[in-house]
């Protein structure tokens, strides 16, 4: 039997053409749960990632290559770092929400604010990419290229983190509706 979306419809293809949607027959109290332990796992994902990068970026002052830097390299870095602890706080965010309002029968509620900060945690998070591979590249190579090749990589995560999924959504949500 196929796994149903959250419209309730079955299949690859957005249901069968003209049948209703049966839906998963979920309380909202089920739904919450179910939507929780779902965003949880997106977020194991995320902050494994922000946090190793965070503590990589955190160690670069103490290395001897950092009183070499230009103060535009410098001023890069801060705003990495600021960008990083930004990125690790919205991503680490939705755990302590949880266990703030835990037992308050909230968690619809709390499903919302903590898929807020973890979208706001993933733009962050690609500020932070993009801010640290952009850092990395002008003191490894000191290019006129580097700001291409940044770009490119900016508008391949964009693609995979945003173009693709919004594609997705409006082909097979807006089908039906």
């Amino acid at each position: 039997m196929p796994e149903h979306d959250e419209r309730g419809t079955s299949g690859e293809d957005g249901g069968t053409a003209g049948a209703a949607p049966r839906g998963r027959n979920e309380t909202p109290d089920e739904r919450a749960d179910r939507r929780w332990a779902e965003l949880i796992q997106e977020i194991r994902v995320a902050q494994t990632g922000v946090q190793i990068l965070f503590g990589f970026l955190l160690t670069v002052v103490f290395t001897p290559k950092f009183a070499d830097l230009s103060s535009t390299d410098k001023t890069i870095y801060i705003t990495t770092v600021a960008l990083g602890a930004s990125a690790t706080g919205a991503l680490i965010g939705p755990v302590a929400f949880h266990r703030i309002v835990s037992g308050r029968r909230i968690k619809p509620q709390a499903v919302v604010w903590a898929s807020r900060l973890t979208f706001t945690g993933l733009i962050l998070l690609l500020a932070t990419l993009i801010s640290a591979l952009f850092l990395v590249l002008r003191v490894a190579t000191h290019d006129a290229f580097v700001p291409w090749l940044v770009t490119g990589v900016v508008t391949w995560y964009v693609i995979c983190w945003f173009v693709l999924p919004l594609w997705a959504r409006y082909r097979y949500t807006t089908q039906d509706d």
